[in-house]
């Protein structure tokens, strides 16, 4: 289950989605970490200064998480390698030209973008339109 390397294959055919759920991220300690409903966490990444978080907005607020913006996730619905080049390079250019910030949380299966939820259709439309350029 090779994800694909070429670049211009994965920039026709990223199909990016829009999801409908409100992200936020949260920076919590270790302590406060482990005592998380996994089932609440969609990724998280250890730092010096805590471990940062991306919950869905709900589960934040249930939980009582403290956060700063809200996001949305654009899943690329193409299966991406770990080792293309180029393609993070591309959609973020893309994206920053729209003046729209990219936070890129990669899968082994996909690139999931995460993009002030005030952006969210904006962002989508770059996208489509640069899978349509190449």
């Amino acid at each position: 289950m090779t994800g694909e390397t070429n670049l211009a294959v994965l920039i026709a055919s990223m199909e990016p989605e829009l999801l409908a759920e409100t992200y936020v991220y949260a920076v919590v300690d270790e302590s406060k970490f482990e005592s998380l409903p996994i089932n609440a966490i969609t990724g998280f990444f250890r730092e010096r200064e805590g471990i940062t978080v991306i919950v869905q907005q709900q589960h934040a607020n249930t939980l009582g998480l403290a956060y700063e913006g809200e996001y949305r996730c654009i899943t690329l619905n193409v299966h991406s390698s770990l080792q293309a080049v180029g393609l993070t390079a591309a959609f973020s250019s893309a994206l920053g030209d729209e003046n729209i910030s990219a936070n890129v949380v990669a899968g082994f299966y996909h690139d999931h973008i995460f993009v002030p939820s005030r952006d969210g259709d904006k962002a989508l439309a770059c996208l489509k339109s640069l899978t349509k350029r190449r």
